[in-house]
């Protein structure tokens, strides 16, 4: 899939980057269940998932420090042609869609043996990198799913890449955790997950985005990738809205003496204390 954009061309490069990527709704659209039971957030536009943007950045860096190339990976309906496009406008060298029927009602495992098989299909990669997570979702399972379809280490949660030794083919990371900070070296090729501390994402330019906009992105099926889609281990029996919440507001006044004593007195009324 060399040079999804014209002109591009990079096939001696030393790292080949490789980032999945998904539209998601604005995190400030209302997202509700209709009459039919399908979740729709109305004509809200959609976003490249934010957690993504980080992704590719970090993706753009490290292959024009080794003088690498990037491709950019969808697993979707239509609807995640716009981050590919975003993405491509960013500076990705690369991209492509994957879609089948057969993944309409899968879960994250068949999400990874898509994923996993796109990875093999381009065939000299050195780096997958995903998002901390998917906000539509909530979830990160089919990241560590993909790794292990791949049979590649799993590093997650890094917040700085501080080498990759081309020689030897390895990375060393740090990992933002609870505990403090981790620094780990591991053998590539790897997937790895970043968090928002890793960098500032740019903005795609006019250029970029008229470049973007011309450019054809393949879509692959299953078949294409040689693979098929596991049967769902589980799977979503119906949607629905939040209750509404019955809220009540007391403003209370008085002095800050009086004011103290009142709350207290409602919070014991309502066992809270």
């Amino acid at each position: 899939m060399p040079g999804t954009l014209p002109g591009v061309k990079r096939e001696d490069a030393l790292l080949h980057v490789v980032v999945f990527t998904r539209s998601t709704p604005d995190t400030a659209a209302k997202v509700e269940v209709g009459a039919d039971g399908k979740v729709s957030w109305g004509d809200a536009a959609t976003v490249v998932n934010p957690w993504d943007e980080y992704a590719l950045e970090e993706a753009l860096v490290q292959a024009k420090n080794a003088g690498g190339k990037t491709t950019v990976i969808a697993i979707g309906p239509e609807m995640h042609s716009d981050a590919l496009k975003h993405s491509l406008a960013m500076g990705f060298d690369d991209a492509a869609r994957v879609w089948d029927d057969a993944l309409a009602s899968g879960d994250s495992l068949a999400y990874a043996t898509a994923a996993a098989a796109a990875v093999r299909k381009l065939g000299d990669v050195d780096l997958v990198i995903f998002g901390k997570e998917s906000v539509d979702v909530g979830t990160d399972q089919h990241i560590y799913q993909t790794a292990r379809k791949l049979g590649w280490t799993m590093l997650s949660y890094v917040f700085k890449i501080r080498e990759i030794d081309f020689n030897a083919k390895t990375i060393k990371v740090e990992r933002l955790l609870e505990q403090g900070k981790q620094i780990v070296t591991s053998k590539l090729p790897a997937v790895i997950s970043v968090v928002k501390d890793i960098n500032e994402p740019r903005y795609p330019s006019f250029i970029g985005i008229r470049k973007a906009s011309k450019a054809v992105i393949p879509t692959w099926s299953l078949a294409d990738l040689g693979v098929s889609a596991p049967a769902a281990k589980t799977r979503a029996v119906t949607y629905r809205n939040l209750p509404p919440r019955d809220a009540k507001v007391e403003m209370i006044t008085g002095t800050p003496e009086e004011q103290a004593k009142t709350l207290v007195d409602r919070l014991i009324e309502e066992k809270l204390l």
